[in-house]
């Protein structure tokens, strides 16, 4: 679980920062009269805003590195 966190913290966190915001938007901007489909609700609007922040986040490179072999290295390198 651990490994999978730190692989993927970029995503995690964006889906986070996302549905925070997306639940922002329902707040202040929201659509009152029912006729959008997305801030109506705060469920559609949460949901969108951790869809979109994770799309986001994914996006970004991960500048985490797998830990090699310094032996394995120089033995075979020749």
């Amino acid at each position: 679980m651990k490994t999978f966190i730190i692989k993927h913290n970029r995503t995690i966190l964006g889906s986070i920062i996302g549905g925070a915001l997306g639940y922002a938007y329902y707040y202040f901007i929201g659509c009152s009269n029912g006729t959008c489909a997305i801030t109506s609700n705060p469920i559609n609007s949460t949901l969108y805003g951790i869809f979109m922040g994770g799309l986001l986040g994914s996006s970004f490179k991960n500048d985490i590195k797998p830990k090699t072999n310094k032996l394995h290295e120089t033995k075979y390198r020749n």
